[in-house]
């Protein structure tokens, strides 16, 4: 039996390998209750899995329908979504628990209480009928100029970071719900965002960092995402995700993991400029990787890298037996992960650990300042990451929420006028308390401006960190998660925890 149509380079393939082909395969798409009919000829084929975002989400009824929906078309289709938490979620329409972000609970270290944030994010997943999660971030905070890491990372300490992937780990694994570990070999190192340009880790194997990868394929990670990092140590030429040497010899040789290796999204810049993304897909299959995300909303993307992984099995220029063993791998997981219990099984969870775990991170460390009833509060943070979904939390709505006197001003990005922006904030400040927020202005030039203006009229303004921490803060909230920054205005207002 065929299924494929016969292809320029040789005959139409057995329908068994067409299907192991397109188990090789995550899309995304558009939709909230209707499925693409192009999407449900792909799930007909044998798609592994779909990936959730922002624009599929309404509230958490419409995706339990939704994913009724797609799993009736297919069983054991795998349906996943980015739930790192922190200000980087995309079922804040869904009602997600609110956590903090990975860098606050590793300031925390409490693995207890890491665990008790990833069992909520999983029990909630497991309730909307999510049965895979592509987080943990495994990464370590190598450099402090890294653009994409930062405080999505349990920290700079690769131990700190191992403990915390075990406890994430297994509480999400103890829900049924199949997390991943990513970016191997890691994205701490570097320099660049790979959503925008291609990134290399220059560093020698002795110093990267791999101990949290060891770490969770040892605590049975069920899924690894692949970097599109370049790491001239281990490969001088190929970024992780289309490296065989790093994928099949460090990853499968070295490490000894045998689950599912899922490939960032193909349409980051890192591969879709240098390669396109249909290449990407069949490099990265040729590599080592069981799946390839694709998770533009545009299906005819993922045609094209599925008709890519066709050609170029039919070619002879991708092995019948590494799609056959990545597809094998899929369905183990699929068996293990795919279907969901029903969302009245799923059993209650902590609904205070994510604040309490961010009352923790902001408390610890040092002596903090007096409350500043009344403040005038300018919250500064650059624009929301494209790739990265954020839920327009400000410090100024959780500060409103105690103190209904505080006033203020969230500049979301350089501004066009900076001087009237300064101008408007000392004004507004003027006999009351001023309260500056940055978020990595290390990163941002524009923000080291604005301080530094608004400091030479009030050196008696607090400064409060919203990123990684900033010289001279009074408060860090190691995050923009909106349980991060209700923790700081408990600390500004005087409230206890």
């Amino acid at each position: 039996m065929t299924h494929s149509a016969p292809g320029r380079a040789g005959p139409a393939l057995p329908a068994a390998l067409d299907e192991a082909a397109h188990r090789c395969l995550v899309a995304g798409f558009d939709g909230t209750t209707t499925v693409p009919d192009t999407l449900k000829r792909l799930i007909d084929r044998g798609l592994g899995g779909v990936i959730l975002f922002t624009r599929n989400v309404r509230d958490a009824d419409q995706v339990r329908e939704l994913t009724g929906t797609l799993r009736a078309l297919r069983q054991d289709l795998l349906v996943a979504i980015d739930n790192e938490g922190g200000g980087i979620g995309h079922l804040v329409a869904a009602g997600a628990p609110e956590v903090p972000g990975s860098w606050a609970l590793g300031v925390a270290d409490d693995p207890h209480l890491t665990a008790a944030c990833a069992d909520a994010l999983a029990g909630h997943l497991l309730s909307l009928g999510i049965t895979a999660s592509y987080a943990p971030v495994a990464d370590v905070q190598s450099r402090p100029e890294n653009p994409i890491v930062r405080t999505r990372a349990f920290g700079s300490d690769p131990e700190l970071v191992s403990r915390h992937l075990r406890a994430w780990i297994a509480a999400t694994e103890a829900r049924g719900v199949a997390s991943c570990a990513k970016h191997f070999p890691g994205h701490g190192g570097t320099v660049t965002d790979s959503h925008h340009e291609l990134a290399v880790d220059p560093r020698p194997y002795d110093r990267l960092d791999l101990a949290p990868f060891r770490a969770a394929v040892d605590a049975g990670v069920p899924l690894l995402m692949s970097a599109h990092v370049v790491f001239p140590a281990l490969d001088p030429d190929r970024p992780a995700t289309l490296s065989p040497r790093i994928l099949s010899e460090v990853l499968r040789g070295e490490l000894g993991f045998d689950g599912v290796l899922v490939s960032d999204a193909l349409e980051m810049k890192a591969i879709a400029d240098r390669y396109g993304e249909a290449a990407g897909a069949r490099l990265a299959l040729a590599a080592g990787a069981d799946q390839v995300i694709v998770a533009v909303a545009d299906l005819e993307v993922t045609l094209a890298c599925r008709d890519a992984v066709l050609e170029a099995l039919r070619a002879g220029e991708l092995r019948r037996e590494r799609v056959t063993e990545a597809a094998e791998r899929v369905r183990r997981l699929a068996l293990r992960y795919a279907v969901p219990y029903r969302p009245g099984d799923v059993a209650p969870w902590d609904e205070e650990a994510g604040l309490t775990a961010a009352r923790r991170a902001v408390r610890s460390g040092r002596p903090l300042p007096q409350p500043v009833p009344g403040a005038h509060v300018v919250d500064v943070f650059p624009r929301p990451h494209p790739a990265l979904n954020w839920g327009g939390e400000d410090l100024l709505t959780e500060l409103g929420a105690f103190d209904p006197t505080a006033t203020g001003t969230a500049v979301a990005g350089e501004p066009g006028d900076a001087g009237a922006v300064v101008g408007e904030a000392l004004r507004a400040a003027e006999g009351r308390p001023l309260v500056v927020a940055l978020c990595d202005a290390g990163l941002h030039p524009w923000q080291g401006r604005l301080r530094d203006a608004l400091l030479t009229a009030r050196p008696d303004a607090l400064l409060v960190s919203t990123g990684l921490p900033e010289p001279g803060s009074a408060v860090c909230a190691y995050g923009r998660g909106r349980v991060n920054l209700r923790a700081v205005a408990e600390v500004l207002t005087g409230r206890t925890a």
